[in-house]
């Protein structure tokens, strides 16, 4: 079943098709976006309520999601949200740098004249949704971010999908939803305003274009380490999920 960042594999938005998935990807969404705090602990009972959903299709949704170590079980006390850290997303984001490197590397090698069409798309449609994050209204332009977000995946996936291997790009895509979970939360904390994101992509998609693999790697670099010396700055109560119940 493969349902972890299926941009990264081409095939397109994520679309249930089980109950079991169904539930698996509304859970998902929600621990990405932030609506269960870190360490937290999901209750089944809960979420029989909130998802509409039976217990043994939710355990076995939480089960995959514990594949995607965005949920852990712990014996008999149940399933709790994975917890989130400065340190943690430090190595995600070496992970994410390392492989996609590498990745993008061969795709710029091995990318022929459709894999240059379909960067230029995703390079044009992440353009059209950077505009609206743009809005000067705080509430607006935080409303479109899930699409922002959804646009943004599929130009990553877009520059890497010349990439033969399978593998590679299924460890990228669960780095790449890891840091997902991460750039939510920032968006909080304004992290996403303190950075020219649009230049940044277009720079990626000249350089990728060109066929300029050295130069591409350095501003792929670049463009995910931003991101961590963004959130180095925040406290780490914000990532421990303290910070979000002392304002309730």
């Amino acid at each position: 079943m493969k349902l972890v960042s299926k941009a990264f594999f081409g095939e397109g938005k994520l679309e249930p098709k089980t109950l079991v998935e169904g539930a698996y990807l509304a859970l998902r969404n929600d621990i990405i976006r932030g609506v269960y705090t870190a360490s937290s602990k999901l209750k089944v009972e809960h979420l029989k309520d909130v998802y509409q959903a039976s217990g043994r299709t939710l355990r076995a949704a939480l089960a995959l999601l514990v594949a995607d170590s965005l949920v852990y079980a712990e014996g008999q006390k149940g399933f709790f949200v994975s917890p989130m850290s400065i340190k943690d997303f430090k190595e995600i984001t070496q992970l994410r740098v390392n492989l996609e490197i590498q990745a993008l590397t061969e795709s710029i090698q091995n990318g022929d004249d459709k894999w240059e069409a379909d960067v230029m798309a995703a390079y044009h449609r992440l353009a059209l949704a950077e505009r609206k994050l743009a809005l000067e209204d705080i509430e607006q332009r935080n409303a479109q971010f899930s699409s922002w977000e959804e646009r943004n995946a599929e130009f990553h996936a877009a520059l890497v999908s010349a990439c033969q291997s399978k593998w590679l790009l299924q460890f990228i895509g669960i780095l790449y939803q890891q840091s997902e979970r991460y750039r939510s939360l920032g968006v909080q904390y304004g992290t996403n305003l303190k950075r020219d994101l649009h230049a940044e992509h277009e720079a990626l998609k000249d350089a990728a274009l060109a066929r300029n693999a050295p130069l591409c790697s350095e501003i792929l670099a670049e463009h995910i380490g931003i991101t961590y010396e963004l959130f180095e700055k925040l406290p780490e109560s914000v990532f421990s999920g303290k910070e979000a119940l002392a304002q309730t």
